[in-house]
C-alpha cells in the first residue's frame, strides 16, 4: 500500500493484519481521489474508521488543510501515528469510537467513510453527518462498501452517486 499522488507520492504506509481492517486498495483509492479530485486541496477532511490511515494521509498528500484520522481500534491509532513519522501538515488522530466522535464534531468539507463492511457503522454515520448538518457548503461524503451490499440512500439536498470497483461500491454524497 502506498500513497498515490501528491507531495509524498510513492510512499510505502504499514499495514496490519486485524479481521476488522480491510485497508483500500490503491486502484479503489486513486478512484475516491479522481472523484474528488478538484475539491480536496485546502480542504477540512474527516477519515472515519481510519485503519491504517491511508485516505488521510492521501488528502494530506494531495493539500488537504486539516485532516482528522479517527478509529477505536488502539492498533489502528499506532500504525496511523506510524505511518504519519515524516509527513507533514495539519492533522490529528484520535482514538474514539466513531460514532460518538461524529456528535461531538463540527463541520467538515469532505467525510471518508470505510467502516468495517458487515456492520451498519457507515449508515449511521451518514445518517448522523446528514441529520446533524456536519457538512459545510458543498460538502463531500465518501461511503465504501463492499458491493454484495445494497443501499438505497435518498437524502433530500444531495447529489448521490455511484460506482462499482471490483468488490467495492463506492458512494458520492453532495451537498447541494
Amino acid at each position: 500500500m502506498r500513497i498515490v499522488a501528491g507531495k509524498y507520492r510513492g510512499k510505502k504506509l504499514k499495514e496490519f493484519d486485524l479481521d476488522s481492517t480491510r485497508p483500500t486498495t490503491d486502484r479503489v483509492k486513486e478512484s475516491i481521489f479522481n472523484l474528488i479530485q478538484f475539491d480536496v486541496v485546502d480542504a477540512v477532511v474527516l477519515d472515519l474508521f481510519s485503519g491504517t490511515g491511508a485516505l488521510g494521509i492521501e488528502a494530506i498528500s494531495r493539500g488537504a488543510k486539516k485532516t482528522y484520522m479517527i478509529d477505536q481500534n488502539i492498533k489502528a491509532i499506532n500504525i496511523i501515528k506510524d505511518n504519519l513519522k515524516e509527513i507533514q501538515g495539519d492533522f490529528v488522530v484520535k482514538h474514539i469510537d466513531a460514532i460518538e466522535f461524529l456528535k461531538q464534531s463540527e463541520k467538515f468539507d469532505i467525510v471518508l467513510i470505510d467502516p468495517p463492511y458487515k456492520t451498519d457503522l457507515g449508515v449511521k454515520a451518514i445518517d448522523i453527518i446528514i441529520n446533524q448538518n456536519k457538512l459545510n457548503e458543498n460538502g463531500i461524503i465518501i461511503f465504501e462498501t463492499s458491493a454484495e451490499l445494497y443501499f438505497d440512500f435518498d437524502y433530500e439536498g444531495f447529489d448521490i452517486t455511484k460506482r462499482k470497483y471490483g468488490t467495492v461500491m463506492v458512494y458520492k454524497f453532495v451537498k447541494q
